[in-house]
């Protein structure tokens, strides 16, 4: 595919935790950009429909189900100082690895911030308790008790992830175009002073996934492009979204952390059940699931100045999703059977024969309107640049395996979030796998065109405010 980078040199192991679709598209990524042999490379998963994906790139394979009884067991003996632990399970305890990686002198990374089993559904638990809010705060107490050590990177996927240095690029973006002749940041102040300066009043992380198949959705089966539990965990999670300064009113469904860093709000309803307008360039307007997601916390709170509970400046940021139509359709199902997982999953690679994914950063507010910044790639090309990739994956994938690279690079930098990564070394070698790469400015507004049929509490004279863009 013409791509013939310098490799980075690797003498340890690497462990990878998961072989789904995930797995299997990064690893020819891996392979491709750093000096890795397939024996270096332990794979650890309980499915076993994965072994022969596994044999025929030479992997060895360890079918076994990670619990709390078990992880110290089964991982202890392959962990060795300078080795790398790639997580990309799910319903294993992130926090638990990068404890046990941090003991043993291991590289850590990981796209979500995930509990054991169950524990995004677990009724013991408060709303709150089972909040991607609740999870961030316990990986930040676990930095502050562990302190300096191994770099582990949390939640770097394409989103969270990618999309915080996407958000970055925006901004630099931005500030040239509104002839601020700002530097760019070098701090997390600088970075918020900037956002506030042009006037950020909103941010969404808004995707758009056109991909399509032949084959239709059939009664109890849920079909995505992406992880199909990854989906379903995180649409039974309640809605979050990063609170921001400009707000004047809370919803009345809406939830306020008792703990905590304070850039952030629930509401008492499911992601999946929780609806919003938003925009992309790729179809224009949509209506889109408020989709619970580690970066709508962790950049609301990165672009805070001031007091966290009575902050000078705060963007709102939440996660605006528009999946496959199939995936809609999985959603709506979900929802009816009361939140409980169809029997059958579908995870769409090979049978696609269309579509493209829309993802990127959506800024509200700056004068010269709202700005997209983000990549759209295609089908077609994701499957010319890497293969057993489609195009969500393929985002997926290259973040991930950037911020492989990064991690390496840097050893030595402990627990560590996308936003407090250099934005330009990770985009540098994203960028040949994204498709069109770039920004796009409109004059939407969540009002625009919009008459309200139903008596909605619209706000016309401050169209950022949150209950504007609220679907009801």
């Amino acid at each position: 595919m013409g791509i013939s980078p310098d490799k980075h040199r690797f003498n340890g192991r690497l462990l990878m935790l998961g072989f789904g679709g995930m797995g299997q598209g990064v690893l020819p990524l891996l392979l491709r950009h750093i000096d890795l042999r397939p024996d270096q490379i332990l794979v650890i998963t309980p499915d076993a429909s994965n072994q022969a994906a596994a044999k025929a790139q030479g992997l060895v394979l360890l079918e076994t189900a990670l619990t709390p009884d078990n992880y110290r067991a089964v991982l202890e003996p392959e962990l060795h100082p300078g080795d790398f632990l790639l997580n990309l399970s799910v319903n294993v305890s992130s926090l638990v690895l990068i404890r046990l990686c941090h003991a043993r002198g291991v590289l850590y990374l990981d796209t979500c911030i995930e509990p054991w089993g169950g524990g995004y559904v677990d009724t013991r638990l408060s709303v709150a308790q089972r909040s991607n809010y609740a999870l961030r705060e316990s990986i930040l107490a676990l930095r502050q008790e562990l302190g300096p050590g191994p770099t582990a990177t949390v939640t770097h996927g394409a989103n969270p992830g990618l999309v915080s240095h996407l958000l970055k690029q925006a901004l630099v973006n931005l500030a040239k175009d509104s002839e601020l002749g700002a530097a760019t940041p070098e701090s997390r102040e600088g970075w918020a002073h900037l956002a506030q300066q042009l006037n950020v009043r909103c941010i969404h992380i808004a995707e758009r996934d056109t991909q399509i198949t032949a084959t239709p959705k059939v009664l109890g089966e849920f079909v995505n492009t992406w992880s199909v539990p990854g989906l379903i965990s995180e649409a039974c999670q309640p809605a979050e979204l990063g609170w921001g300064s400009h707000e004047t009113h809370l919803p009345e469904d809406a939830r306020r952390h008792g703990f905590g860093c304070q850039a952030a709000i629930y509401l008492e309803r499911p992601g999946g059940a929780t609806r919003v307008h938003s925009w992309t360039p790729l179809c224009g307007p949509q209506q889109a699931f408020l989709i619970s997601h580690g970066e709508s916390i962790s950049i609301a709170d990165y672009l805070t100045l001031g007091d966290p509970l009575r902050p000078k400046y705060r963007p709102t940021v939440l996660y605006a999703y528009h999946p496959c139509d199939l995936a809609v359709l999985s959603m709506h199902e979900l929802a009816g059977r009361h939140w409980q997982p169809q029997e059958v999953q579908r995870l769409l690679v090979d049978e696609l024969f269309s579509g493209t994914d829309a993802l990127g950063v959506l800024l509200l507010g700056p004068v010269r309107g709202a700005y997209w910044y983000g990549s759209q790639l295609s089908l077609e090309q994701a499957r010319a640049l890497c293969i057993h990739n489609n195009a969500t994956s393929l985002q997926v994938a290259a973040s991930v395996m950037a911020a492989v690279i990064w991690t390496l690079q840097n050893p030595d930098c402990g627990i560590l979030e996308p936003d407090e990564i250099p934005f330009a070394p990770i985009l540098q070698l994203c960028r040949p796998y994204l498709g069109e790469l770039g920004g796009t400015y409109s004059d939407w507004t969540p009002l625009k065109g919009r008459v309200p049929l139903f008596n909605e509490a619209l706000e016309p004279g401050a169209p950022w405010q949150f209950n504007n863009f609220r679907a009801f």
